[in-house]
Formats: structure tokens, sequence, C-alpha cells
């Protein structure tokens, strides 16, 4: 135990001696922030890139909740009248349900503050 102890030490203390070796050179480097405009790439706000990334994913989610549903439609009408199958149908389209409102809330959540923060900055 206390091998590893000092192991971590060492490689901690090594890697601090390297960040503040490197600290004054990185100061220098030119990054290329404008590099993206230089060569055409889109020159769109992080907040708009957020957004739609937001959007896709809720939209992604918004299926899958939709599939879930299907699946258990699916249950409930291949059930044969087995009342165990029909309420584990029924458990499984609520659960798409429920998850289809999250998912809506968490849309209208994330729209407002965009809307919030996008006025505020602007």
């Amino acid at each position: 135990m206390k091998k590893n102890t000092i192991v971590s030490a060492g490689l901690l203390t090594l890697t601090l001696l390297l960040l503040v070796a490197v600290a004054p050179v990185s100061a220098q480097v030119n990054w290329g922030l404008s590099y993206a405009a230089d060569v055409g790439l889109g020159t769109a706000e992080i907040r708009e890139v957020a957004a739609d990334i937001v959007n896709t994913l809720l939209g992604l989610l918004g299926i899958v909740a939709l599939i879930i549903i299907l699946i258990g439609g699916f249950r409930w009408m291949t059930a044969a009248g087995n009342e165990e199958n029909i309420a584990s149908a029924k458990k499984t389209i609520a659960a798409g349900i429920v998850g289809l409102i999250i998912i809506f809330f968490a849309y209208a959540i994330v729209m407002f503050v965009f809307n919030i923060v996008g006025g505020a900055l602007t």
C-alpha cells in the first residue's frame, strides 16, 4: 500500500513539473482560433450549436420513447388474454408516455434557458 502512494506522489509531482515547464511556452502558441474562418468552416455561435445538439438528442430520445410505446402495444396485442402479460404491456406503455412527458418538459426548459441566455447576451 505504501509503495502505491509513493508511486502516485511521484507521478503527481512529475505531472505538475511538466505543467509548470510548459506554461510559459503555451502563452506564445497560436491556438488557431481564426483558422476555422480562414478555411471556410462554419462561424455559428456556440449557443446555436448547443441548441442544435440538444434538439437532436431530445429528438432521438423522443423516437426511443415512441418505440417503447410501440413495443408495449405489441406486447398487449400478443398477450392472448394473459393478465400478467397485459399488465406488463400497460407498464411499458405507461413508462413510454412518462418518458415522452419528461422529454417535452426538458425541451421546454432548455429552450427557455437558451432564450433567456440569448436575450441577455445580445
